[in-house]
């Protein structure tokens, strides 16, 4: 009897280490030597501004397809759905698509996703900025894919963002064929950062002597989106750079910033598509088309789309209306009509405003000024740090439920420009942050002045999503789980559930605001 017990016993003290053993290795820090301090001045030495752009498909194949047999856009066979079994192997081989809900396998391709890329050298410092149709890329991800580029190209920052589309494969995990189990296809993860490396390594290879034209349209948009949590709060500017060849003014490509989900075409949409960036990117390279009538030029090149301040949620919603001039036309419902007409609307809007523009910067007026930092934030969010535990979130923990995120501030004469690691709240960005009556947290906001109102130069770019994807950014003063609720709600409002915690906030905005005092000084120390 005594052996029995005894054996036993080492059974479950074996269980429970190895049960250890697995969750550790799923939450250990997978860079514990990475920190990042990175100074650059602007450079009197720089000699040249050469700006190269590259464009990758980062399509996946879809090898099976399936039967959604009461249209709720999940595969679920008590629902009735079936599968092919193209490939003879007797499983159901899914592409799981991330946002909105999990169990929703695409069953084709409507346009391609791309990692696109854009390189500035000023002779002293190169930095490279790729957007990936992606709903968001870890920061694990991203310095695998700086390791990848380190030795290939010498580029100073890499900047890795997503344009967080909702029709694109799970990279996260969290959307995939049900609660425990991860949606991420090793083989296509691995496929999204060998395209990432090498479009920054195109780009770099591609590069040319260039000037650089710039132009933004704060309020156009306005229409296109809208904020559905208060306090309602846009981002709406449209903001532009566009490299052309010194030789001949050619056009290189282009870069657009503007703030919005990429999930015009909702939940039940089940072809994989990068939502209205594919129109808008289409519209700036190839010009606006209607009927096959052509409207309006475009300037060629390759356009590359970055998303900006999206929390709260910016949104273009099935309750929201697209009004489509060409066809005199109001769309509703989700649909690609829908969100052509969108993409078709911000491009015009994009190509107007450079049309608009007379400035144009040169070397001597392009020098890049830098500044990035590494930091750690608290994970309060029970659901996520159980997600990371059974490794349902593939992320390193860089201390005791703490994960490790970067922000960064540049400058580029007029430009200036900040990372953001997840989805920020517009008013952090633009101000307007409230301190509402039912906050979780009795206190007067924390983030303020706007950020925005700290960045140098007229042209100021906002790229969200960039180098991490920690979720909503939410300032602490408007924090709300417990009830009762802000602005007299009957529930706790959308944004809490997908956000790393209530110090978040806070964090990043100290972050940046010690960048951006710093940026704003004649002269920093040179620190690598």
């Amino acid at each position: 009897m005594k052996r029995w017990f005894l054996g036993i016993g080492a059974m479950l003290m074996l269980f429970l280490l190895s049960t250890f053993y697995w969750a550790y290795s799923n939450i250990r820090d997978r860079h514990p030597e990475f920190q990042l301090n990175l100074k650059v001045q602007a450079s009197n030495s720089a000699t040249h501004l050469k700006i190269g752009f590259a464009a990758l498909p980062i399509t996946p194949k879809i090898i099976d397809r399936w039967t959604d047999s009461n249209e709720d856009g999940r595969y679920q066979q008590v629902d009735g759905d079936t599968y092919t079994d193209q490939n003879g192997n007797g499983k159901f081989d899914a592409i799981w698509m991330a946002g909105f809900h999990q169990s929703r396998p695409a069953q084709g391709i409507h346009d391609d996703l791309w990692a696109r890329t854009m390189v500035i050298d000023d002779g002293n410092t190169v930095i490279s900025i790729t957007s990936l149709d992606a709903i968001g890329f870890g920061h694990d991800d991203v310095l695998d894919v700086r390791s990848r580029i380190a030795s290939k190209a010498p580029v100073t920052f890499p900047i890795i963002s997503s344009t967080h589309t909702h029709e694109a494969p799970d990279l996260q995990g969290i959307w995939g064929p049900s609660t425990y189990t991860s949606g991420v296809d090793t083989a296509y993860m691995e496929y999204v950062k060998q395209q990432a490396s090498l479009s920054v390594i195109q780009a770099y290879e591609k590069r040319e002597d260039a000037f650089l034209k710039i132009a933004q349209d704060r309020s156009s948009a306005i229409p296109l989106v809208t904020d559905s949590r208060k306090p309602h709060v846009l981002d709406p500017g449209i903001r532009v750079m566009q490299a052309l060849t010194l030789d001949s003014s050619q056009t290189l490509g282009t870069l657009v910033s503007w703030g919005n989900h990429p999930e015009t075409l909702w939940s039940k949409n089940l072809q994989i598509t990068s939502d209205f960036p594919h129109y808008l990117r289409e519209g700036v390279e190839k010009g606006i088309y209607a009927q096959d009538s052509l409207q309006t030029p475009g300037v060629g090149g390759i356009c590359v789309f970055i998303n900006g301040a999206i929390g709260g949620l910016m949104t273009t919603d099935p309750e929201w209306p697209i009004h489509d001039p060409w066809k005199d036309t109001t769309y509703l419902a989700p649909s690609f009509e829908k969100a052509e007409s969108q993409g078709k609307q911000l491009a015009q809007i994009a190509l107007q405003a450079l049309q608009d523009s007379s400035l144009q910067l040169s070397a001597d007026e392009a020098k890049i000024k830098l500044l990035a930092h590494s930091f750690e934030i608290p994970l309060h969010n029970t659901n996520f740090r159980l997600a990371s535990v059974i490794g349902l979130l593939d992320r390193g923990h860089s201390g005791w439920m703490k994960i490790r995120t970067e922000v960064a501030a540049m400058q580029i004469g007029p430009i200036s420009l900040i990372c953001i690691p997840g989805e920020i709240y517009p008013e952090i960005i633009n101000g307007g942050v409230e301190a509402p009556t039912g906050q979780d947290f009795t206190i007067s906001p924390i983030e303020t002045p706007s950020l925005r109102s700290l960045m140098p130069g007229d042209y100021q770019f906002v790229l969200g999503l960039a180098n991490d994807q920690i979720g909503y950014i939410i300032p602490k003063s408007e924090w709300d789980e417990k009830p009762p609720y802000i602005y007299g709600a009957e529930k706790s409002p959308y944004g809490e559930v997908n956000s790393v915690g209530p110090e978040t906030a806070p964090i990043i905005y100290r972050e940046l605001k010690s960048l951006l005092e710093e940026l704003s000084q004649e002269k920093i120390s040179h620190v690598h």
